[in-house]
């Protein structure tokens, strides 16, 4: 079974759209900074489509920020709750889009994971037993094995040829 494709552009739309409802009514601008941050690379992943830097630095912070938006609703939303009587239904419905933003993360972390293979990246994840990320090493060339198909075996090194009293041979 194919995993489908999601495009880039649509997950950081609705990321950025469930944020902004997110920030209507109760959490502290950190919870916007470093939201809104995230997208930045997000937009930037979007612009350089080859880049496997941009979609992995945006998968990191996707990742990051799971972890301090629950930080940021453990604190704020008792504190908001409690203050928000007259504007009730904002509250709810800020909250309920910052909590909505939270459960699309894990997600949107698949399938920028998905992208960042698409796009070469190398890292695999493996989720069977213990899970832990190694590095595919099948692409590199050993560097001890020179290529004699060169007409000098010595391109780089010219000193031997130069040496005074040395025959040079045109």
């Amino acid at each position: 079974m194919e995993i489908p494709a999601i495009n880039l552009k649509a997950i950081v739309l609705v990321h950025w759209i469930l944020t902004i409802w997110g920030c209507m009514a109760w959490l502290p601008p950190s919870y916007a900074w470093g939201n809104f941050s995230v997208l930045a690379v997000g937009v930037w992943a979007i612009a350089q489509r080859d880049s496997i830097d941009a979609v992995l630095m945006f998968l990191i912070g996707i990742a990051v920020t799971i972890l301090t938006d629950i930080i940021h609703f453990g604190i704020f939303y008792p504190l908001a709750e409690a203050i928000a009587e007259r504007n009730r239904d904002t509250f709810r419905f800020s909250a309920g889009m910052a909590i909505l933003n939270l459960l699309l993360k894990p997600v949107s972390c698949f399938f920028i994971y998905q992208m960042y293979k698409e796009r070469g990246g190398d890292y695999n994840v493996n989720f069977a037993g213990f899970p832990s990320v190694t590095r595919n090493r099948d692409a590199y060339q050993s560097i001890d094995q020179q290529d004699q198909s060169t007409s000098s075996a010595n391109p780089f090194n010219q000193a031997e040829a130069t040496k005074p009293g040395a025959a040079r041979s045109y």
